[in-house]
């Protein structure tokens, strides 16, 4: 028997597994267990590409089809988010650098400021990418700097990302950073919000958001320095791109001059990007015109582009055959497992077995709490998985006698923040670029099991030694 034979009919047997032999006190209820079952059943075909990445994206209709796990509506409308359409808007904007040479000019500028040293290239795209998503929701940075990755790696002769391990790395990169730097400022997910709606909650105050800057500061400090550690992990001095610094900056400065429709092709990401930063201003006059929005409303403009004689730049016909697809529906299918996790209560289940530990204030219940928190963004929503959370752990303390609420939904956060392991979330985008998800699943585990370790031993130092981490 072939082995894509047999990873094939692997998927269908974790599944009935989890439907048959899970007892339903474990996670409250057959559908549950559909539910973990068709978590696993993903997991494994997208690991080892046993079907093709886009068709497992599927799976999550079909199951809740034959066993009513949650409303279908909401299963289907996963296939069509608010972050699908961020995602759709960024790779059309993107693609009309193709059309206008765009995408070479940026790539060489990229290559002649950063050099072609592969560990100086993680550093940058980490850093970078991080420090926008402080600010920017952790899907416009992924979306918007994974093409401008792409369009570098395919100008240095890297096509192929799947079959290339630098391409791999720096696309796995982007996306790491891109989910980790949320956690630096309340502006960096809706997770964040909620942990916000809670500490306000606890202290009966208004939360100010320079508050959080400062106690999650050594968190962030740490985090990206051991991430990038284990990123760097088997990447040699000698490791590059290809070409010197010097060749890139000599093949820059001999283009011609940026033509109009180049400036009005950077113009529109760079309105849409802006725009989605300063939404604040805004947004009490315009509520409806949210990231997603937005970048659609500049990828329909991008059509309209002219060069000199009038003839239009984009066409659709040729522009479809450039937005990479895999990557919507790989995107909804991630989100539509999480649906099934959430809606079926397998996600409330594990934090009321978390609950049920009747652990004490101490390290240990810091662990727990960072590592749940972690493997359930992996595989939901980091919101939904701050729905689920916060709660749980607030009435946890609430049961502990004189134990200060605040440092704990501080570390809760830590973990809603961070996930690593599948190509659901934002990681959907790198895959939709060519990475493979076995890829990142390699890659993923040791990062995610640093990260448990390191952050839970983070959290408990900030909590035992430090008086501002206990305060608002």
């Amino acid at each position: 028997m072939k082995k894509q034979t047999i990873t094939t009919l692997i998927g269908p047997i974790i599944f009935l597994i989890s439907y048959f032999c899970i007892p339903t006190s474990v996670f409250g209820s057959v559908s549950a267990n559909a539910a973990i079952g068709t978590l696993g059943r993903m997991a494994f075909w997208w690991i080892t590409g046993a079907v093709d990445y886009a068709v497992t994206a599927f799976i999550p209709i079909v199951i809740n089809a034959l066993f009513q796990i949650t409303d279908m509506a909401k299963v289907i409308s996963s296939y069509a988010s608010e972050t699908i359409m961020l995602v759709l808007g960024a790779a059309i904007i993107t693609a009309s650098w193709d059309e206008t040479g765009l995408d070479k000019r940026i790539s060489l500028r990229f290559l002649s400021l950063i050099g072609s040293a592969v560990k100086w290239q993680v550093v940058f795209w980490y850093t970078i990418c991080f420090a926008l998503s402080a600010v920017l929701p952790n899907a416009v940075v992924c979306a918007a700097m994974t093409p401008i990755a792409v369009s570098m790696l395919k100008y240095v002769g890297i096509d192929d990302i799947g079959k290339s391990k630098t391409g791999s790395l720096l696309l796995v990169t982007i996306a790491y950073a891109a989910g980790a730097g949320g956690i630096a400022s309340p502006l960096g997910g809706a997770m964040n919000l909620v942990a916000v709606d809670y500490l306000e909650q606890v202290t009966n105050a208004e939360y100010m958001y320079s508050s959080w800057v400062v106690r999650f500061l050594p968190i962030t400090v740490v985090l990206i320095v051991s991430n990038i550690a284990m990123l760097l992990i088997g990447v040699k001095k000698q490791d590059n791109l290809g070409g010197s610094r010097e060749y890139f900056v000599a093949q820059y400065k001999a283009l011609p001059k940026i033509e109009r429709q180049e400036i009005i092709s950077l113009g529109l990401f760079l309105i849409a990007t802006l725009l989605c930063f300063t939404r604040s201003l805004y947004q009490a006059y315009l509520p409806g015109l949210k990231p997603a929005y937005i970048f659609i409303t500049c990828a329909v403009l991008s059509f309209l582009i002219t060069k000199k004689d009038g003839t239009r730049i984009m066409k659709w016909k040729v522009t479809a055959k450039k937005i990479p697809w895999d990557l919507i529906y790989i995107f909804g299918g991630g989100l539509s497992i999480g649906v099934l996790i959430e809606g079926s209560g397998a996600a409330a289940a594990v934090g009321e077995l978390v609950k049920k530990a009747n652990l004490q204030s101490g390290y240990l219940l810091v662990l727990l709490i960072v590592g749940v928190t972690i493997l359930l963004s992996d595989v939901t929503s980091n919101t939904a998985t701050a729905a689920i959370s916060f709660p749980i752990v607030i009435s946890i303390i609430s049961g502990m006698k004189n134990v200060n609420a605040i440092p704990y939904i501080y570390i809760t956060t830590i973990g809603v923040n961070l996930s690593y392991m599948l190509p659901t979330s934002i990681r959907a985008v790198p895959v939709g670029y060519g990475l493979k998800p076995g890829y990142m699943f390699k890659k993923g585990v040791p990062i995610t099991i640093v990260s448990i370790v390191i952050m839970s031993v983070v959290g408990y130092l900030l909590l035992k030694y430090w008086s501002l981490f206990s305060t608002v």
